[in-house]
C-alpha cells in the first residue's frame, strides 16, 4: 500500500506545471474532446511508465542491495532539485496533434514527452525502491491522471490559480525525503 500512495501523490505533485500537464492544456484548448485525449494519456502513461517500471525491476535484480540503495537516495535528491526546475512545452508537441487525430495525437506526445521526464525516472526509482514494478506503474499512472485529468477539463482557468512554486516545492520535499531515508538506510547499514 505504501508503493501505491507514494508514487501516487509524488507523481500527481511532480506532474502539476509539468510539460505534459501543458500538453493536456494545450490538447484540450485545441481541441475540446477530454475523452479522446484522456484515454491518449492513460494508454500512454501505461506504456511509458509500464517500462519504466520493468527497468527498476531490471535493476533490482542486476545491482547488489548496497549499491542500489545508494543509487536511488542519490537519484530521488536529484529528482527533488529537477522538481524545482519549471518545464516549458516545445512548440512541436503541440503541433504534432494536426496530424494524427486527438486520440493518436495524445498517445504520441504524451510518450514522447514523458521519455527521459522526472515522473518517467521516478518511475524506474520507485519501482527499485519498493521492489513492486505492477503497484508503482499503478500509482504513477494514477498520479499522471489525478494532475492532467483536471487539466484537460479546466484548462486555463486551473492553471492560473494553483501555486506552482508551492506544489513544486512540496514534491520536491518528498523527492528529497525519500532520498534521505534511501540513504540514511544505507548508511545505517555501514554503521555510517
Amino acid at each position: 500500500m505504501e508503493a501505491l500512495l507514494v508514487s501516487t501523490s509524488v507523481v500527481a505533485l511532480a506532474e502539476i506545471g509539468d510539460k505534459t500537464q501543458l500538453l493536456a492544456f494545450v490538447l484540450a484548448a485545441r481541441f475540446k474532446k477530454p475523452v479522446p485525449i484522456i484515454a491518449g494519456i492513460l494508454v500512454a502513461t501505461l506504456f511509458n511508465h509500464g517500462l519504466a517500471g520493468a527497468l527498476g525491476a531490471w535493476i533490482v535484480a542486476t545491482i547488489s542491495p548496497d549499491v542500489l540503495r545508494w543509487v536511488l537516495g542519490v537519484s530521488f535528491i536529484g529528482m527533488a532539485i529537477w522538481t524545482l526546475i519549471p518545464d516549458e512545452i516545445e512548440e512541436d508537441e503541440a503541433h504534432f496533434a494536426q496530424r494524427f487525430g486527438i486520440f493518436g495525437a495524445t498517445l504520441v506526445t504524451f510518450f514522447l514527452a514523458e521519455m527521459g521526464d522526472k515522473t518517467q525516472l521516478a518511475t524506474v526509482a520507485m519501482a527499485a525502491r519498493f521492489g513492486d514494478p505492477v503497484i508503482v506503474v499503478a500509482g504513477t499512472t494514477l498520479g499522471m491522471l489525478l494532475a492532467d485529468v483536471p487539466a484537460v477539463f479546466l484548462g486555463d482557468k486551473l492553471a492560473g490559480k494553483i501555486p506552482m512554486k508551492l506544489v513544486h516545492s512540496i514534491a520536491a520535499g518528498i523527492f528529497a525525503l525519500l532520498g534521505l531515508v534511501t540513504l540514511l538506510g544505507g548508511a545505517a547499514r555501514f554503521g555510517l
